[in-house]
């Protein structure tokens, strides 16, 4: 095999591996793929791949230009991710369901350290010289994600168009970092329509929630691909403020203010409020504090040292079409949402 044949191994390999994080992530509800595709440097390329999807290419599908549809929509790398995420969820989802269940404080720190981390390091690669502009734009994007964590859920339109504007608006939160789908339909209110119609077989409205999670995906993904284009540095600057402001809804101790029933019966907290170490553990549970806070360093720790590690295998897709080197590992270029479903409800539940 040649060199260039290596390469383009190694460059799967590493995506697969992606996917794998990707998957993890999505099975841990609150935490969404987008902000793991961010963190580990392919979230540009997946949104070039995703943005792929358009007319041009659904004439070349029609006309049996299959090697260039594949091509466009940069079909090896989609195949890798893929694979890899269903990989995680399909052997990983038992663990984490183990950790949520017994020990979800420290899972929650580290996905804080993992994501505070990342953060930083997205400003310091992506805006080196950040402008007042840019550093509005922070601003911007943590109190976006502030408010939509820390909102109280609500009520939302009824009937087929209710649940195709929150199919679409469920697809567009996934592919921002800081934000869930599952959240955001705890927040309008659609989560337990959604859940029921999920039961009960509804094909006919489930047609119309994936119809519209189909026009969120193509409509958000191409404009977010024309803005990273056009725009990247704002568009890394809002990023990071999304980033920055979930942390918040990260944070591992927090107050359960109300929630709803999951298609199991149990609870499932849609807002909490932010508490010290020391007032959970007087008033809820265990903090498990030096617990948390080794989580939380190896987060850190993991960012950082995939970051000094660089020169890898990562590539992902310029304006152009084209491949174009660039370096991998957990390193924010371009992932996590905040849809807490704990395992605790307001009496807690440490471990």
């Amino acid at each position: 095999m040649t060199a260039a044949g290596n390469n383009k191994q190694s460059s799967l390999v590493g995506v697969f591996i992606r996917g794998l994080a990707m998957g993890a992530a999505d099975v841990v509800p609150g935490v969404s793929g987008g902000t793991i595709a961010l963190i580990t440097g392919i979230y540009d390329r997946l949104l070039s791949a995703l943005a792929g999807a358009n007319l041009p290419t659904l004439r070349l599908l029609l006309r049996g230009q299959f090697g260039a549809v594949w091509r466009q929509l940069d079909g090896a790398f989609l195949l890798s991710l893929l694979l890899g995420i269903a990989t995680a969820v399909l052997t990983l989802a038992g663990l984490i369901h183990w950790l949520i269940t017994h020990y979800p404080l420290p899972l929650w720190s580290f996905f804080f350290g993992l994501v505070l981390a990342s953060a930083v390091f997205l400003l310091d690669e992506e805006l080196p010289s950040c402008r007042p502009l840019e550093w509005s734009l922070v601003a911007v994007g943590a109190g976006l994600a502030l408010t939509l964590g820390l909102a109280p859920a609500g009520q939302f339109i009824t009937g087929s168009m209710g649940f195709f504007l929150a199919g679409a608006l469920a697809i567009c939160a996934m592919i921002l970092p800081g934000i869930s789908g599952s959240f955001i339909l705890l927040l309008i209110g659609m989560y337990e329509p959604v859940i029921a119609a999920v039961n009960g077989r509804e094909l006919p409205t489930l047609l119309i929630f994936v119809a519209g999670c189909s026009v969120g995906l193509l409509s958000f993904t191409h404009l977010l691909h024309w803005i990273l284009e056009r725009a990247r540095r704002r568009l890394m600057a809002l990023l990071a403020g999304f980033l920055f402001g979930s942390l918040i809804i990260l944070w591992p101790w927090q107050e359960v203010l109300s929630v709803v029933m999951d298609r199991h019966g149990e609870p499932r907290p849609v807002q909490t409020s932010p508490v010290s170490p020391f007032w959970y553990a007087e008033n809820i549970d265990d903090s498990q504090l030096l617990l948390c806070l080794v989580s939380a360093m190896v987060g850190l720790l993991l960012v950082a040292l995939a970051h000094r590690a660089g020169g890898g295998d990562d590539t992902r897709r310029g304006a152009s079409g084209r491949d174009e080197h660039v370096q991998p590992g957990l390193r924010p270029e371009a992932g996590t949402g905040s849809d807490r479903a704990r395992s605790e409800t307001s009496s807690g539940e440490a471990g």
